[in-house]
Parts: structure tokens; sequence; C-alpha cells
């Protein structure tokens, strides 16, 4: 019999040995969900500071080569913009060398490059954030199967018994099995939430990287034309 005020525990130890498994599933997946939530969170905070970071000074008017060697010697290369520029850059220099100025070629594997180095760095921002969807359109699902089987459990005690059946005798089986419908929702709920304003921020940052790549290739065009020096 549970007690008046009953805790998480009482409730799980009163429980079947199949609710047991659901509940401790559930809760190694809200542990799980808020371990992504958390570095997810942390991940897309430290995209926008180098974003910002490396806009400042790719607008600020440095000489692109400079701006290339300090990114290629910094801790940040393999990340964001920085990145796509590091491989526009790079692959306009070496076409440069071995087709000269040919802008239809060079213009090409530049892009080419610049879409490669887009798509890796769309793969990263997403890293796990599936799993997270995943979680939480699944994990009240999960939650409602301890919940049917508790009570079906209940039921089945009840059944047997060769007393009356009475709220008192149901309820607290009946509780029992509610505890994990109501764990469900609470992994459910926040990584529903998160992977919203995670999946939105993703994309306001992958179109900030699409808008420099289009305006990367047009200083490249005009370098190739002799509109520009090395600067923008």
């Amino acid at each position: 019999m549970l007690s008046v005020d009953p805790s998480f525990w009482d409730y799980f130890f009163q429980a079947s040995f199949i609710v047991k498994l659901v509940m401790l599933l559930l809760l190694f997946a809200s542990i799980l969900s808020w371990s992504i939530i958390l570095k997810h969170g942390f991940f897309l905070r430290r995209a926008k500071k180098i974003l910002t970071q490396f806009e400042e000074k790719f607008w600020s008017g440095l000489d692109l080569s400079k701006l290339y060697t300090e990114i290629s010697r910094g801790a940040d290369k393999h990340q964001g913009l920085a990145y796509i520029f590091q491989a526009g850059f790079r692959e306009f220099v070496r076409l440069h060398k071995q087709v000269g100025d040919k802008p239809t070629i060079i213009m090409e594997g530049v892009q080419r490059a610049m879409r490669i180095a887009y798509a890796q760095q769309h793969q990263q921002l997403e890293k796990h954030l599936d799993f997270l969807a995943t979680l939480g359109s699944t994990t009240p699902y999960i939650g409602l199967f301890g919940t049917v089987w508790g009570i079906m459990t209940s039921f089945q005690a009840l059944s047997a018994s060769q007393q009356t059946a009475t709220i008192a005798m149901v309820a607290p089986g009946i509780s029992e099995a509610l505890i994990a419908t109501a764990m469900g929702l609470f992994v459910a709920i926040p990584a529903v939430i998160f992977y919203n304003r995670y999946a939105s921020q993703i994309q306001h940052l992958l179109y900030q990287y699409h808008t420099f790549q289009e305006e990367f290739s047009n200083i490249l065009y005009r370098q190739i034309h002799g509109n520009s020096h090395v600067t923008q």
C-alpha cells in the first residue's frame, strides 16, 4: 500500500517489473536528452560567436591572404564561416596557379569547394538533433505502454482477488501505472521544445553561411577580372 504522500520511489518500488523497466528506460532517456540539449546549446552559442568574430575580420578590409593564414593557424578553422572561407580561398589559389585567369573554371571549383564545406557544416550543426526529435516523438508512447501494462496488471490482480472491488483497491495500481505516462511527457516536452528552438537557430546560421558564399564568390570573381587586389 502506498503512503499518503507517495514519492517517485514509492511508485517505482510498488510497480510491476515491466513498468519498472519502462520507468528506468525513460529515466535514461531523460538524462540522455538533457545531455544533448545542453551540449548542443553550448555548441550553437559557440557557432554564433565564431560567426560574428569572423564577419568582423572579413569585412574589416583585411588582406584575404593574411586572413587565410590567420584562420589556418587558429583553433576554429574547422567550424562555421571560417571553414567555408578556408575551403573556397584554398581552391581559388590552387586553381589560379594551375589554369591562370579562367574565371569560369576557377569559380566553378571555388563554389564546389564551398558547397562541400557548407554541407559538412550543415551536418555538424544538425548532429544528434534527429535523435532529440526521436525522443520527443516516441517517449510518450513508451510511457503510455507502461501505463497500459500497469493498469492491465492491476485489473488482473483485482480479478483474482476474493474481496469486493473498491476504489481504494484499484487506485494505487492505476497511480503507479500513470507515473510512466508522466515520465514519458517529462522527457518528450523539453525534447520537442529544444528541437524546434535549435532547428530555427540552425536555419538562421545556414542562411548566413549561404549568403556569405554568394558574397565571397562575387569578391573572388572581381579579383580574377582585376577589379580589386587581394582585399575586398
